[in-house]
């Protein structure tokens, strides 16, 4: 008989995802993060307190990786993440961190099935 644990570990992938982000220049930015587990979200919350922004980017300093799994940031660049950029920049990698695994399959899953339109959605003739 399987225990529990198994069956939930087997079920869930902890393989890098690939993220991009549309920089203001029309560049993209392409990160990788495998999923935040319990002890990556506590430790990043004992490291930040109870600042959301600096959580967030406890998360990002921790989770970002490149293709082969080095990191693309480090602590002691917390400081020049939240200060040198513009927030929407910096936002849009935090929300696709945080963001990820079951929208992604949602979204993957959209794309195959496109959902037929309702009679409402109709153009009208003129």
């Amino acid at each position: 008989m399987d225990r529990a644990l198994d069956r939930l570990k087997a079920a869930v992938s902890m393989a890098p995802v690939r993220k991009l982000v549309e920089l203001p220049d029309g560049s993209e930015f392409e990160y990788w993060h495998t999923p935040l587990t319990l002890a990556q979200r506590a430790k990043a919350q004992k490291a930040s307190g109870d600042d959301a922004t600096a959580f967030a980017l406890q998360l990002l300093i921790m989770k970002a990786v490149d293709e082969q799994g080095s990191p693309l940031f480090v602590q002691a660049e917390a400081a020049e993440l939240r200060n040198a950029l513009p927030a929407n920049v910096v936002d849009q990698l935090l929300l696709q961190l945080l963001d990820s695994g079951e929208k992604d399959k949602e979204e993957e899953e959209d794309d195959l099935d496109p959902k037929p339109s309702s009679a409402s959605s109709r153009k009208t003739r003129g």
